[in-house]
Parts: structure tokens; sequence; C-alpha cells
């Protein structure tokens, strides 16, 4: 059961709304990607309102079921490329930042091999914001599994 309804606040949440547009429409990041990342960030941090979501937002881009369903395993399988493996071991660090020496240099130039500099401003970006939305959901005790894609 939830504690209260986001979408009585959802004015106090356009700035988050807002920001993901924007990451979207810059173009920095390919859809499916946006997708990948903000699944496997909720995956960390337990989401089940964002898992939900976002599974079915990346279905509705194209993204395959096999690709979803290793999404947590991603380093034991080829189905990922170079430049989304670097993006989703970037987003995990960011996520979990276990240390103040998280993202080391070595994975900030393994992102920049595949992405431009605002290319990875965004992916910050993208990954503070699901975090944001991953806590937001997580305190509010939304209930996953009644999303429509396009609805948001």
């Amino acid at each position: 059961m939830s504690r209260f309804a986001i979408q009585r606040h959802y004015a106090a949440m356009q700035p988050l709304v807002k920001l993901g547009q924007e990451i979207r429409e810059r173009g920095h990041l390919d859809s499916k990607l946006v997708e990948l990342i903000l699944m496997r960030c909720s995956q960390i941090n337990g989401c089940a309102y964002c898992l939900d979501m976002h599974s079915k937002d990346a279905r509705a881009a194209g993204e395959t079921e096999q690709r979803l369903y290793l999404l947590s395993a991603w380093r034991e399988t080829a189905l990922y490329s170079e430049s989304e493996q670097a993006a989703l071991a970037f987003a995990e660090e960011l996520t979990e930042l276990p240390s103040h020496e998280s993202v080391s240099d070595a994975l900030y130039e393994r992102v920049r091999q595949h992405f431009e500099e605002a290319g990875v401003v965004d992916l910050i970006l993208l990954v503070g914001t699901i975090n944001a939305w991953n806590r937001l959901n997580i305190a509010a005790r939304t209930e996953g599994g009644h999303y429509k894609p396009a609805s948001h």
C-alpha cells in the first residue's frame, strides 16, 4: 500500500520530469540505452514502479526481451555493445557510490571513448534523475505493475 500518491505532488516534481525530457531531446544518448540505464539503476535500488515503467518503455522503444532479462548480469553476456557496457558500469558506480574514490579515471576514460563530453554529462544527469525517482517511489511505496507506456 502506498504512503502517498506521487501524482498529487506532480507539480513539485516537474524539474525532474523536465530534466528527463531534455536529456532525451538532446539526443546524446540512444533511446534504448537510456531505458537500459534507467532499468539498471532501478534494479540496484529495488524500485518496482520504475522497473515496471522502464521495462515497458524499453520494449516500446524496440528493446528485446532477452536483453532485458539479462540486464542485471550484463557483464556475463555479449548482448551489449562496448558503449553500453561502459555506460552501464558508469551508471552502476554512480548509483552505488561505494566510496569517494568511485568512478575511477580508468572508468571515466572508458566512457569517454564512447561518448562526447555532453553525452557523459547527460549520462550523469540521467543516473541522478532516476536515482531521485527511485527514492521518491520507494519512500512513497508506489506500487509497480500498473504502468502504461507513453503515459508519463
